[in-house]
């Protein structure tokens, strides 16, 4: 291990790190009243307890009142923040970890009608496509106020025994003030690369005589916003050398882009069917030109990429946050030699997407991510070892099987395919989501490793089950697609499981009418376009692919855009006939008083699934819970106790898919904290 770059110490002016492994500055938005209680401080000590060198907290901390959070961030305008960060900082130093925390003014980038209700302010008047609001342009007084408050916001981060901080200068205030797209300012602040910059370095000059010189300062920013009129390389390269030789600033985490918009976010964070690194060459770039601590994160989701970034120079420090939410002991891992069992993300930034619309950030494949109060990280053995038979090798089925296993189980696996995997199966047949196998494999090679027995090839009824003598039954046999909504036509259709398996051949003038709003519907689109045929999707929502969140989106629409796929909004299908040898489908509203009709040669419909039952239902005479959950017992991690059957001779449960179609996540989740307590 000591000859591993990952495992090298690193000095940071006084500040020594015991690995090169840290987590960048993110919000999972866990914060309560803006605060980072038990459940934030949780999430941070999860990891530190794990052996991370330096964990960043709150991405977007807001310095100023005007600055409102458009999710869930920590509020460091507030002195009531000093306490929380110092419970988190002290219980992260027990373990060895280092503690900073990202520290911001949006700028333009939130909204006028959150919290307080005041004017959003930049540079100019441009508004920013992703949220919306259109700044006032900043006086005089503004520039003074907040410089003044990001000063406080330190001190109060320095009071809390942080190592440091980090300014975020992009797509915030801070470079809404350096670049030219954003800067209309006259005076001492627009014009020159030197008043574009005096705002940043007017914040830089402030906190080091508040904080002084033991208190470690680093600028996360864009070195190239890669837009037409914005910032270019040789400006980024300019703003490193200028950020380094003003001797305020500790440390650089350089990233490439912007972020005004769904598709730049995405580029400079990458999702699932995207490059690895991409920005890992641009980032060693500068820190080959400055000679300068230099850290960097973007879809660095692997240990052997991030073990590269540092033996080949590129990198002093290697973010992995994503990686960590799917993987909270990835360091502890690779130090006890068990690499191979990390469980890896696999990109589907189901995290980041869930806080853009609100929500906290949740790893699709790792439930207990975020619920580090509830669910554990690492499964427990149990007391008593039980028969437990699980049906399905999906993947609420899998992981079902392996925290069973992890329990201390005899479990035996029913599945009825070749293989395991279930929808992820379908759905890792499109290229751009074929990460999502990983799901599957690191499940399937965790149970091999525990002794879970599988019978593939196998349809399990209850006769099956029952000669396994369980003591658990655990139905996941999840769903099959639903098509049967119309008022007519509906054997005319097919539905986008079909296109995906194969089942049913792409036609030339396709109309999908996607009524869940989920993946298939897109990637059945891609499908059937790449064969050169036309295709419209139409769905009754204000908004195409409701439920599939605003990163993960964008390349499913740079491929469908490029294919020249039509998206028809607030339009349902009521009904197909045929017409010679196409189809008519006329399309009703739910706004009333309208309707209209295609003609097509094929029809595909996205309903979401039908739960496959039928097992469940057969064997609930004789099961002493009668298949019966207690929610309560459930939900506080209790052992299921119910009985109804007293003759009955083991316990039923279903889960994922096979209750109502959800999503995998849902499915992943309601396996752990059903068999954790099994």
């Amino acid at each position: 291990m000591s000859n591993d770059p990952l495992f090298q110490p690193y000095q940071l002016k006084h500040l020594t790190l015991n690995n090169r492994l840290m987590i960048s500055s993110h919000e999972p938005a866990y914060p309560e009243d803006g605060m980072p209680k038990d459940r934030y401080r949780a999430y941070h000590v999860e990891r530190a307890r794990a052996g991370v060198a330096l964990t960043m907290t709150a991405g977007s901390a807001a310095v100023s009142r005007d600055s409102p959070p458009v999710f869930n961030n920590i509020l460091a305008w507030k002195d009531e923040v000093v306490g929380w960060m110092k419970k988190l900082t002290d219980e992260c130093h027990d373990h060895g970890c280092a503690v900073m925390i990202q520290l911001t003014h949006l700028g333009r980038r939130t909204r006028w009608d959150k919290a307080d209700w005041l004017p959003a302010v930049s540079a100019g008047h441009e508004r920013e496509p992703a949220h919306r609001a259109f700044p006032k342009k900043a006086e005089d007084w503004d520039v003074a106020r907040i410089v003044g408050d990001y000063v406080d916001a330190a001190e109060r981060m320095k009071a809390a025994g942080l190592d440091g901080i980090e300014l975020q200068a992009y797509g915030h205030l801070m470079d809404q003030f350096w670049s030219p797209l954003t800067n209309d300012m006259d005076g001492r602040y627009g014009g020159s690369l030197d008043n574009r910059l005096r705002f940043t370095f007017e914040v830089l000059e402030g906190i080091r005589a508040r904080c002084g010189e033991d208190f470690l300062v680093g600028v996360r920013y864009t070195g190239d916003e890669d837009l037409p009129g914005g910032l270019t390389a040789e400006d980024g390269m300019e703003i490193s050398r200028r950020l380094k030789d003003s001797g305020l600033v500790d440390f650089l985490n350089v990233i490439r882009g912007h972020i005004d918009t769904d598709a730049g976010l995405t580029d400079v964070i990458p999702v699932q069917g995207m490059r690895s690194a991409p920005h890992l060459d641009f980032a060693g770039e500068i820190r080959k030109a400055t000679q300068f601590p230099t850290f960097h994160a973007a879809k660095i989701q692997d240990v052997a990429t991030a073990r590269h970034a540092i033996a080949s120079g590129k990198l002093d420090m290697v973010g992995m946050t994503r990686a960590h939410m799917a993987d909270p002991h990835i360091v502890a891992k690779i130090m006890r030699g068990d690499e191979d069992r990390i469980r890896p993300c696999v990109g589907a930034n189901y995290c980041l997407d869930r806080i853009y619309q609100g929500g906290m950030a949740l790893c699709i494949h790792n439930p207990a991510t975020g619920r580090e109060l509830e669910q554990p990280q690492e499964v427990q053995p149990g007391e008593t070892r039980r028969k437990v038979v699980v049906v399905g090798a999906g993947p609420a089925g899998l992981e079902a099987a392996r925290v069973a296993a992890a329990r201390g189980h005899d479990v035996t696996v029913f599945e009825a395919a070749a293989q395991p995997g279930g929808q992820i199966r379908l759905t890792a047949r499109s290229p751009r989501r074929s990460e999502m196998m990983q799901i599957v494999q690191w499940r399937e090679a965790e149970c091999a490793r525990m002794g879970v027995t599988f019978r593939f090839n196998t349809y399990a009824d209850a006769e099956t089950v029952m000669a396994e003598a369980p003591e658990v039954v655990i139905v996941a046999t999840g769903g099959m697609p639903h098509t049967e909504i119309l008022t007519d036509g509906d054997d005319l259709v097919v539905s986008a499981w079909d296109i995906l398996s194969g089942d049913a051949q792409p036609g030339r003038d396709v109309l999908i009418y996607d009524d869940a709003g989920d993946y298939p519907a897109l990637q059945a689109a891609e499908a059937i376009a790449a064969t050169g045929a036309k295709v419209e999707v139409v769905c009754r929502d204000r908004t195409i692919a409701a439920e599939v969140m605003s990163m993960s989106l964008t390349p499913a629409l740079r491929a469908l855009q490029a294919q020249d796929v039509t998206f028809t909004v607030t339009w349902r299908l009521d009904r197909v006939a045929r017409e010679g040898n196409g189809l008519v489908a006329t399309l009703g509203s739910d706004y009333g008083g309208v309707s209209r009709t295609r003609n097509v040669d094929q029809v595909v419909v996205n309903h979401g699934t039908r739960p496959l039952d039928e097992l469940y239902f057969d064997l609930r005479a004789g099961a002493s819970n009668e298949g019966e959950v207690d929610y309560e017992a459930l939900i506080e991690g209790r052992p299921q106790e119910i009985v109804r059957n007293p003759e009955g001779t083991y316990q039923l449960f279903r889960i994922g898919d096979a209750v109502a179609a959800r999503n995998t996540h849902a499915a992943i989740y309601d396996a752990l904290r059903l068999v954790k307590a099994v």
